[in-house]
């Protein structure tokens, strides 16, 4: 499933035009995005959290030449699946 399949089946769902659902999934993007940011969680309860993990620096090395490189800090938006999520992917 793709954005536009997704606006399509929210559309769908919610009673509304693929514009109006469209937007709607544009501002929810937005919304989680911006709270990613300020490095705040976002808690979807029965569907999951998305939170923002620290990378520390580091040395890695290029498997094509052998080469060490360093590896700056970082930080990575992270997911973690809730209960009800994984139930109805588990079928139950």
């Amino acid at each position: 499933m793709n954005k536009g399949d997704l606006v399509a089946a929210v559309a769908d769902k919610a009673g509304l035009t693929k514009a109006q659902a469209g937007d709607a999934l544009d501002a929810a993007l937005e919304a989680i995005t911006a709270a990613l940011s300020k490095g705040d969680e976002v808690k979807l309860i029965g569907f999951g959290t998305f939170a923002v993990a620290d990378r520390p620096a580091g040395t890695a090395r290029n498997p094509r030449t052998g080469e060490t490189i360093e590896v700056a800090a970082s930080r990575t938006p992270k997911f973690k699946a809730g209960a009800g999520l994984k139930d109805a992917v588990n079928g139950k």
